[in-house]
């Protein structure tokens, strides 16, 4: 008997669950740069999902999946993903599609039951929310084989839970990257609940990026809270696609703070120890310590950020609350390319009834 084939997975954690580095951190990190603007964003992405919580607690937001605890993904990908690449989301990826163009008051609308929000003008040629499960990995799979028979130097990036990972959408999805050599990035957010089934019920492998080698993909675990080795093991893989050289899968391991959406309870399936201990492991207390250890922020900084936010926050939620509600009109005229006359009296009737003082009774 002899052994045809062996594989490994390999996990990279630079900073410890306090902030202090395990190993020698690369060259780019000897500059505050670029870790102060993880550390911004990060906090900006933390209070805008506070507030957004908030707004749907008072009715003026719908159900809303909060990203309280994978806040370095988004930010992290935000920073590192060109211009030209193009993002497949899902429904935890607020920040980053802020960062990659989309106005706060577009996201916002979204997640208040607008669809006009998920048609953003500024999102470009990036993919609106996917809320079906894993499906988004087929779709960002399709986005890289035209980019490989144009021969563009560009990457699909796409995102998902772990459970997402247990659908045949995305086990397709690898499986197709790795036969055709697609320039795809697929990052698994492990934050280690989908609804309410445990990491441990989900699959029976050790990790999740395993998954990578039966599809003949590259794939590696990072530690989901460290900005620094998601950076390098982001940036690796993007220069991957890119240089036509196939896809890699990302397994990062963060936690679900929150709720699955605020249509959930966590209380009834996790236990608080187990909650409490998750937080301290959280990305943004962990880059603030390790930041003010190399004197590159401080609590003055802290504060006057806060201050700035906060009035960040309110001008994309006035935006948002300012905006007009879709003509009834739409519920009609985006259903067909060209209107049956069948539903042209209807979409007419709507019109009327929609004015002040219309029938509403006809």
């Amino acid at each position: 008997m002899e052994t045809v084939f062996t594989a490994g997975i390999t996990y990279n954690s630079y900073l410890s669950e306090t902030g202090e580095p395990l190993q020698s951190l690369p060259n780019w990190t000897e500059q505050p740069d670029t870790l102060v603007r993880y550390y911004r964003n990060m906090v900006l992405a933390r209070q805008l999902d506070n507030k957004i919580i908030a707004l749907q607690r008072t009715g003026q937001i719908g159900t809303y999946a909060s990203q309280l605890g994978a806040e370095a993904i988004d930010i992290v990908l935000g920073e590192l993903m060109h211009s030209d690449d193009v993002l497949v989301p899902y429904y935890r990826n607020h920040a980053l599609q802020m960062l990659r163009g989309m106005s706060m008051a577009d996201m916002l609308s979204y997640w208040g039951g607008d669809e006009r929000g998920n048609a953003s003008a500024a999102a470009g040629e990036d993919f609106p929310v996917a809320v079906p499960i894993a499906t988004q990995a087929l779709h960002a799979t399709g986005v890289a084989t035209a980019f490989k028979i144009r021969n563009e130097k560009r990457a699909a990036v796409t995102i998902c839970g772990d459970g997402g990972t247990s659908k045949g959408d995305f086990m397709e999805a690898l499986n197709v990257a790795g036969t055709w050599q697609l320039p795809v990035v697929f990052v698994i957010n492990n934050n280690q609940w989908a609804i309410s089934v445990p990491r441990s019920l989900q699959c029976g492998a050790p990790t999740l990026a395993q998954k990578a080698i039966g599809a003949g993909i590259r794939g590696e675990q990072v530690d989901g809270n460290d900005v620094i080795a998601l950076h390098e093991s982001i940036s690796e893989a993007l220069k991957h696609a890119r240089e036509g050289k196939g896809a890699t899968l990302i397994e990062a391991i963060s936690y679900r703070l929150s709720d699955h959406t605020t249509a959930d309870d966590a209380t009834r399936y996790r236990s608080n120890e187990e909650l409490k201990a998750a937080w301290e492991r959280e990305p943004i207390k962990r880059l603030q310590t390790f930041l003010h250890s190399k004197g590159w922020w401080d609590e003055i900084q802290e504060t006057a950020w806060h201050n700035e936010v906060s009035q960040i926050i309110q001008l994309g939620l006035d935006e948002y609350l300012q905006r007009p509600p879709q003509p009834a009109s739409d519920l009609i005229d985006y259903l067909y390319a060209t209107l049956p006359d069948a539903l042209k009296e209807q979409r007419e009737r709507l019109i009327r009834n929609a004015q002040p003082g219309g029938n509403h009774h006809e």
